[in-house]
Protein backbone atom coordinates (compact mmCIF):
# COMPACT_ATOMS: atom_id res chain seq x y z
CA UNK A 1 0.00 0.00 0.00
CA UNK A 2 1.66 3.06 -1.26
CA UNK A 3 0.16 5.24 1.30
CA UNK A 4 2.06 2.87 4.44
CA UNK A 5 5.10 3.32 2.86
CA UNK A 6 4.71 7.35 2.36
CA UNK A 7 3.49 7.79 5.67
CA UNK A 8 6.41 5.50 6.89
CA UNK A 9 9.39 7.54 4.81
CA UNK A 10 7.46 10.70 6.81
CA UNK A 11 8.09 9.28 10.26
CA UNK A 12 11.84 8.06 9.58
CA UNK A 13 12.18 11.98 8.27
CA UNK A 14 11.36 13.38 11.65
CA UNK A 15 12.58 10.67 13.91
CA UNK A 16 16.05 10.95 11.90
CA UNK A 17 16.06 14.81 11.55
CA UNK A 18 14.09 15.89 14.67
CA UNK A 19 14.74 13.38 17.42
CA UNK A 20 18.45 12.95 16.96
CA UNK A 21 20.75 15.14 18.26
CA UNK A 22 23.07 14.58 14.87
CA UNK A 23 19.87 15.06 12.64
CA UNK A 24 19.38 18.86 14.39
CA UNK A 25 22.88 19.39 14.01
CA UNK A 26 23.31 18.91 10.46
CA UNK A 27 20.42 20.53 9.97
CA UNK A 28 20.78 23.81 12.30
CA UNK A 29 24.69 24.00 10.67
CA UNK A 30 22.52 25.51 7.46
CA UNK A 31 21.03 28.33 9.38
CA UNK A 32 24.97 29.17 10.01
CA UNK A 33 25.94 29.42 6.48
CA UNK A 34 25.46 32.75 5.36
CA UNK A 35 23.19 35.66 6.45
CA UNK A 36 20.62 35.35 8.25
CA UNK A 37 17.18 35.37 6.30
CA UNK A 38 16.04 35.79 3.09
CA UNK A 39 17.27 38.44 1.82
CA UNK A 40 19.99 36.96 -0.27
CA UNK A 41 18.05 34.45 -2.07
CA UNK A 42 17.95 35.14 -5.77
CA UNK A 43 13.98 34.07 -5.01
CA UNK A 44 13.35 37.07 -2.42
CA UNK A 45 11.71 39.54 -4.71
CA UNK A 46 9.02 36.93 -5.45
CA UNK A 47 8.43 36.04 -2.04
CA UNK A 48 6.35 38.12 -0.53
CA UNK A 49 8.71 39.03 2.67
CA UNK A 50 10.29 42.19 0.39
CA UNK A 51 8.52 45.90 0.97
CA UNK A 52 5.91 46.46 -2.33
CA UNK A 53 6.73 43.25 -3.85
CA UNK A 54 3.25 40.13 -4.65
CA UNK A 55 4.56 36.77 -3.25
CA UNK A 56 4.43 34.07 -5.52
CA UNK A 57 1.39 31.48 -4.09
CA UNK A 58 1.33 30.44 -1.64
CA UNK A 59 4.61 32.12 -0.34
CA UNK A 60 3.57 34.78 2.87
CA UNK A 61 0.13 35.62 3.27
CA UNK A 62 -1.22 34.20 -0.36
CA UNK A 63 -1.48 30.47 1.55
CA UNK A 64 -5.10 30.47 2.11
CA UNK A 65 -6.38 32.40 -0.65
CA UNK A 66 -4.47 29.78 -2.55
CA UNK A 67 -5.83 26.90 -0.66
CA UNK A 68 -9.26 28.55 -1.11
CA UNK A 69 -8.81 28.94 -5.15
CA UNK A 70 -7.29 25.18 -5.28
CA UNK A 71 -10.45 24.20 -3.82
CA UNK A 72 -13.04 25.96 -5.68
CA UNK A 73 -11.18 24.81 -8.82
CA UNK A 74 -11.87 21.19 -7.37
CA UNK A 75 -15.36 21.39 -7.15
CA UNK A 76 -15.90 23.39 -10.63
CA UNK A 77 -14.24 20.25 -12.47
CA UNK A 78 -15.62 17.48 -10.45
CA UNK A 79 -19.01 19.52 -11.72
CA UNK A 80 -18.29 19.77 -15.48
CA UNK A 81 -16.76 16.24 -15.11
CA UNK A 82 -19.26 14.63 -13.23
CA UNK A 83 -16.33 12.82 -11.19
CA UNK A 84 -18.10 12.84 -8.23
CA UNK A 85 -15.72 9.74 -6.05
CA UNK A 86 -12.51 11.35 -7.78
CA UNK A 87 -13.90 14.73 -6.67
CA UNK A 88 -14.10 14.13 -2.93
CA UNK A 89 -10.91 11.84 -2.61
CA UNK A 90 -9.67 15.24 -4.10
CA UNK A 91 -11.33 17.59 -1.93
CA UNK A 92 -9.90 15.04 1.23
CA UNK A 93 -6.61 14.75 0.29
CA UNK A 94 -5.87 18.84 0.01
CA UNK A 95 -7.99 18.93 3.79
CA UNK A 96 -6.01 15.97 4.83
CA UNK A 97 -3.07 17.42 4.22
CA UNK A 98 -3.21 20.91 4.73
CA UNK A 99 -5.14 20.05 8.13
CA UNK A 100 -3.06 17.37 8.85
CA UNK A 101 0.41 19.81 8.83
CA UNK A 102 -1.33 21.88 11.18
CA UNK A 103 -2.17 19.24 13.75
CA UNK A 104 0.92 17.62 13.26
CA UNK A 105 2.82 20.81 13.25
CA UNK A 106 1.40 21.33 16.58
CA UNK A 107 1.19 17.94 18.49
CA UNK A 108 4.61 16.61 17.42
CA UNK A 109 7.51 17.38 19.46
CA UNK A 110 11.19 19.00 18.90
CA UNK A 111 13.28 18.42 21.48
CA UNK A 112 16.15 20.42 22.22
CA UNK A 113 18.81 18.17 22.07
CA UNK A 114 21.91 20.12 20.94
CA UNK A 115 21.28 23.18 22.98
CA UNK A 116 20.70 25.04 19.81
CA UNK A 117 20.04 28.82 19.94
CA UNK A 118 16.18 30.09 20.66
CA UNK A 119 15.57 30.86 17.15
CA UNK A 120 16.09 27.71 16.12
CA UNK A 121 13.82 25.78 18.53
CA UNK A 122 10.32 26.53 16.53
CA UNK A 123 8.84 23.44 15.49
CA UNK A 124 8.16 23.71 11.52
CA UNK A 125 7.59 20.09 10.47
CA UNK A 126 5.71 19.49 8.43
CA UNK A 127 6.24 22.74 6.31
CA UNK A 128 2.56 24.21 5.70
CA UNK A 129 4.12 26.26 2.17
CA UNK A 130 5.01 23.10 0.87
CA UNK A 131 1.96 20.84 1.35
CA UNK A 132 -0.22 23.36 -0.45
CA UNK A 133 1.33 22.80 -3.81
CA UNK A 134 2.10 19.70 -3.06
CA UNK A 135 -1.92 18.43 -2.32
CA UNK A 136 -2.97 20.29 -4.88
CA UNK A 137 -1.01 18.70 -7.65
CA UNK A 138 -2.44 15.71 -6.49
CA UNK A 139 -5.41 16.79 -6.22
CA UNK A 140 -5.84 18.00 -9.49
CA UNK A 141 -4.57 14.65 -11.18
CA UNK A 142 -7.61 13.46 -9.63
CA UNK A 143 -10.04 15.36 -11.41
CA UNK A 144 -8.82 16.03 -14.94
CA UNK A 145 -8.84 14.22 -18.08
CA UNK A 146 -6.19 11.31 -18.16
CA UNK A 147 -5.19 12.54 -21.49
CA UNK A 148 -3.86 16.05 -19.45
CA UNK A 149 -3.11 14.45 -16.36
CA UNK A 150 0.38 14.12 -17.01
CA UNK A 151 0.90 18.00 -18.32
CA UNK A 152 -1.43 18.91 -15.11
CA UNK A 153 0.99 16.98 -13.12
CA UNK A 154 4.04 18.64 -14.84
CA UNK A 155 2.96 22.51 -13.75
CA UNK A 156 2.48 21.30 -10.36
CA UNK A 157 5.34 19.59 -10.11
CA UNK A 158 7.56 22.58 -11.59
CA UNK A 159 5.19 24.91 -9.11
CA UNK A 160 6.15 22.93 -6.15
CA UNK A 161 9.86 22.57 -6.99
CA UNK A 162 10.15 26.33 -7.00
CA UNK A 163 8.40 26.93 -3.55
CA UNK A 164 9.92 23.79 -1.49
CA UNK A 165 13.56 25.36 -2.48
CA UNK A 166 12.48 29.02 -1.97
CA UNK A 167 11.10 27.71 1.54
CA UNK A 168 14.12 26.04 2.29
CA UNK A 169 16.67 28.58 1.41
CA UNK A 170 14.99 31.64 2.34
CA UNK A 171 15.02 30.25 5.90
CA UNK A 172 11.35 29.80 6.38
CA UNK A 173 11.83 25.75 6.84
CA UNK A 174 14.51 23.20 7.68
CA UNK A 175 14.77 20.26 4.60
CA UNK A 176 13.12 17.95 6.79
CA UNK A 177 10.37 20.02 6.93
CA UNK A 178 9.68 20.54 3.30
CA UNK A 179 10.18 16.63 2.80
CA UNK A 180 7.86 16.18 5.07
CA UNK A 181 4.99 17.89 3.98
CA UNK A 182 5.42 15.97 0.54
CA UNK A 183 5.29 12.69 1.87
CA UNK A 184 2.51 13.70 4.04
CA UNK A 185 0.42 14.87 0.71
CA UNK A 186 1.70 11.69 -0.81
CA UNK A 187 0.57 9.70 1.65
CA UNK A 188 -2.92 11.48 1.75
CA UNK A 189 -2.97 10.43 -1.82
CA UNK A 190 -2.30 7.33 -1.50
CA UNK A 191 -5.04 6.57 0.85
CA UNK A 192 -7.42 8.41 -1.01
CA UNK A 193 -7.03 6.15 -4.40
CA UNK A 194 -6.99 3.02 -2.34
CA UNK A 195 -10.23 3.49 -0.87
CA UNK A 196 -11.98 4.99 -4.36
CA UNK A 197 -14.27 1.80 -5.94
CA UNK A 198 -12.21 0.18 -8.73
CA UNK A 199 -14.84 1.78 -11.41
CA UNK A 200 -13.41 5.58 -9.62
CA UNK A 201 -10.10 4.49 -9.68
CA UNK A 202 -7.53 6.71 -11.61
CA UNK A 203 -7.05 4.59 -15.25
CA UNK A 204 -3.05 3.93 -16.07
CA UNK A 205 -1.81 7.35 -17.27
CA UNK A 206 0.10 7.13 -20.47
CA UNK A 207 2.66 10.05 -21.41
CA UNK A 208 5.42 10.19 -23.85
CA UNK A 209 8.97 8.78 -23.03
CA UNK A 210 10.47 12.39 -22.71
CA UNK A 211 7.79 13.98 -20.91
CA UNK A 212 8.94 12.26 -17.33
CA UNK A 213 12.61 13.23 -18.57
CA UNK A 214 11.70 16.99 -19.56
CA UNK A 215 9.77 17.51 -16.67
CA UNK A 216 12.70 16.00 -14.12
CA UNK A 217 15.32 18.18 -15.94
CA UNK A 218 13.14 21.39 -15.78
CA UNK A 219 12.37 20.39 -11.87
CA UNK A 220 16.05 19.83 -11.10
CA UNK A 221 16.52 23.27 -12.87
CA UNK A 222 14.17 25.64 -11.38
CA UNK A 223 14.97 23.94 -8.02
CA UNK A 224 18.36 25.46 -8.20
CA UNK A 225 17.43 28.55 -9.37
CA UNK A 226 15.22 29.17 -6.77
CA UNK A 227 17.00 27.69 -4.04
CA UNK A 228 20.31 29.69 -4.91
CA UNK A 229 21.36 32.40 -2.37
CA UNK A 230 24.53 35.05 -3.56
CA UNK A 231 26.11 33.84 0.06
CA UNK A 232 26.52 29.95 -0.07
CA UNK A 233 26.80 27.52 -1.86
CA UNK A 234 26.11 24.65 0.03
CA UNK A 235 22.80 25.81 1.51
CA UNK A 236 21.41 26.54 -1.77
CA UNK A 237 22.47 22.94 -3.25
CA UNK A 238 20.93 21.82 0.19
CA UNK A 239 17.94 23.59 -0.66
CA UNK A 240 17.75 22.64 -4.71
CA UNK A 241 18.36 18.54 -4.02
CA UNK A 242 15.24 18.98 -1.20
CA UNK A 243 12.67 20.76 -3.62
CA UNK A 244 13.84 17.91 -6.59
CA UNK A 245 13.43 15.22 -4.29
CA UNK A 246 10.06 16.57 -3.13
CA UNK A 247 9.38 17.34 -7.00
CA UNK A 248 10.17 13.65 -8.19
CA UNK A 249 7.99 11.96 -5.30
CA UNK A 250 4.79 13.97 -6.31
CA UNK A 251 5.78 13.19 -10.15
CA UNK A 252 5.88 9.35 -9.18
CA UNK A 253 2.92 9.21 -7.10
CA UNK A 254 0.60 10.89 -9.52
CA UNK A 255 2.11 9.06 -13.08
CA UNK A 256 4.97 6.87 -12.59
CA UNK A 257 2.63 4.17 -10.88
CA UNK A 258 1.24 1.56 -12.25
CA UNK A 259 -2.44 1.78 -12.87
CA UNK A 260 -4.28 1.39 -9.08
CA UNK A 261 -6.87 -0.73 -10.21
CA UNK A 262 -5.29 -3.87 -10.66
CA UNK A 263 -4.94 -4.62 -6.75
CA UNK A 264 -8.71 -4.25 -6.45
CA UNK A 265 -10.04 -5.96 -9.62
CA UNK A 266 -11.37 -9.41 -8.69
CA UNK A 267 -10.52 -12.40 -10.44
CA UNK A 268 -12.40 -13.80 -12.88
CA UNK A 269 -14.29 -16.87 -12.04
CA UNK A 270 -14.57 -20.46 -13.64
Amino acid sequence: MPALLYALGFLTVYLLAVCTPWGQRAENALFGLGKQGGEEAWIYPLSGAAYGSTPLPPLELSAKPTVMVGLAVIVVLTLVRRCWWPGCAALGIVILTTGGKDVLKSTLPRPDLVGAPENLLDQGFPSGHTAIPAALTLAAVLVVSPRIRPYVATAGVLWLACIAAASATMGGHRPSEVLGATLLACACYGLATWLLPPTAAPAATRSTRALPVITLTAALAIALVSGARNDTLTRSLVSAATAFICAALVWYAAVGRPARTARRTRPALG
